[in-house]
């Protein structure tokens, strides 16, 4: 029993370290992910001037990775020191391997992502249609073809053949 001067404090567990995203410095306020041959010398190039011209710190891979350097890992590195995404959907942006690498890297991520249609149909991205049933198609033989060879590999180098 608890006398009159005596006050009784619930317990209550301590709170939860920072994420790791708050305790982090982000380097960038914004990442731009884009096919090349589709819009960089268009649209990505005006919209990067015009997000640099307006002091918004961006990342454009061929303006900021080091020459010589690992493309990889400094390509991981900007998009955990991002703030904000936007991808650049255009008709041959799913071709590329790279760039859905990029988007997978992406989207692990718990921060805004800002897509942009550039000449492409949003449905065309949402449903896997048009240029973009076409690209995961061809991804899909792909792999299937890497895993074939693999195994007609691995299955060489094995006794039981």
């Amino acid at each position: 029993m608890a006398s009159a001067n005596t006050q009784i404090i619930p317990y209550s567990s301590p709170p939860p370290p920072p994420s790791s995203r708050s305790a982090q410095q982000l380097t960038y306020a914004v990442f731009l992910s884009f096919r090349g041959e589709d819009t960089h010398s268009g649209f990505t190039d005006h919209l990067y001037e015009a997000l640099i011209s307006h002091g918004i710190h961006t990342f454009r891979d061929d303006n900021e990775l080091e020459r010589g350097g690992v493309l990889a890992s400094n390509l991981q590195k900007a998009i955990e020191e991002s703030k904000i995404f936007v991808i650049i959907l255009s008709q041959n942006y799913a071709n590329s391997r790279w760039c859905l690498d990029e988007l997978v890297e992406i989207s692990q991520r718990q921060r805004l992502i800002l897509p942009i249609f550039y000449h492409v149909d949003p449905s065309d991205v949402r449903k896997q249609t048009g240029s973009y049933e076409k690209a995961f198609f061809d991804h899909e033989n792909e792999a299937d073809e890497e895993k074939r060879e693999k195994c007609l590999d691995e299955s060489r180098q094995s006794s039981w053949i």
